[in-house]
């Protein structure tokens, strides 16, 4: 069996492959242009991509293909419906980063709350060493404890979001985006009032018809202006700009993002060029699911696709 991963720098050098290539000939592209999908797939039988687009006209220049792995929980980058009508089936991977994006969460709504970033920078700048005083009260932080946490999607991340928050005694209510509240665990409201009741709002959507530019202006507008807003879903799901405006009218205190509508970012992205004070916004870039433990296991179940 011939197998083909055409971006394997979305995986690290520190994971080992060995768990394809038990599966056949391994034949491994760090990157691959877009314009060149056509020519790296001809003759293999399985092609694994992570975010490389593998559309209709790539499916009908690979006639050896059997198989389209998918290096991730989405298939937004494949054409799944025309490649199973030729008889290829599209396997991704699921549940295998719930810890890693659970985590990466906590990152940001502990640095957001706790104003972590604002204090390593108080003691690096010299400030704290200038201002005298063994403390600084003057940026107050609150407590989770307490606190309302609204999650946007109760999927797997979404529920074991909701666990980690229930042990800092934060009160857990959350929004279906599918319109059915499968979880009983904590009650779900509609999405002006989960809004409109939260101190933190984390998204753990999948962008789709019913969570495209699901967070805009007016529903940031709702929201406390203490709030904090966080996005580990995808980057479509909150309107880039309007949450600048949003930011730099005061509408919420502040937001962390793991996920852009485009990634990486320009340079001229508003979040780069327009916000009035930085501090207000935390990014990290598309981490959340990189644990070294989860990318390990998705090697493993992406080898388990592979038959």
């Amino acid at each position: 069996m011939k197998i083909v991963f055409l971006d394997a720098d979305t995986i690290g050098s520190d994971i080992s492959l060995a768990p394809i290539e038990s599966k056949g000939e391994l034949v491994i592209y760090p990157r691959t242009p877009q314009e060149l999908v056509d020519e790296r797939i001809a003759g293999f039988d399985v092609v694994i991509t992570n975010k490389v687009q593998i559309r209709k006209e790539h499916i009908d220049m690979a006639p050896s293909l059997k198989l389209v792995c998918v290096a991730a929980t989405g298939t937004n980058n494949v054409d799944v419906e025309y490649a199973e009508s030729k008889g290829i089936p599209v396997r991704n991977v699921a549940g295998y980063s719930t810890e890693s994006v659970s985590q990466v969460t906590f990152m940001h709504i502990l640095n957001l709350v706790g104003k972590g970033m604002y204090f390593d920078n108080f003691i690096k700048s010299g400030e704290y060493t200038r201002q005298g005083l063994f403390t600084d009260v003057s940026n107050p932080f609150f407590e989770l404890k307490g606190k309302t946490l609204g999650i946007v999607a109760m999927g797997n991340i979404g529920s074991r979001v909701a666990q980690i928050a229930s042990v800092f005694g934060m009160k857990v209510v959350y929004y279906s985006t599918s319109g059915t509240s499968h979880c009983t665990d904590y009650p779900s409201l509609p999405l002006d009032e989960l809004l409109a009741v939260s101190d933190v709002v984390s998204i753990h959507a999948p962008l789709n018809p019913k969570t495209a530019n699901l967070i805009t202006y007016d529903k940031m507008k709702l929201m406390k202006r203490e709030a904090y807003l966080v996005n580990m879903g995808r980057g479509g799901i909150v309107n880039e700009k309007e949450l600048v405006d949003a930011l730099n009218d005061g509408l919420i205190a502040g937001a962390a993002l793991d996920v852009f509508e485009r990634e990486p970012i320009g340079e001229e992205h508003p979040y780069m060029k327009d916000l009035k004070d930085p501090s207000k916004l935390i990014m990290s870039p598309h981490i959340a699911w990189a644990s070294r433990e989860a990318r390990k296991l998705l090697i493993e179940k992406l080898a388990n696709n592979i038959y």
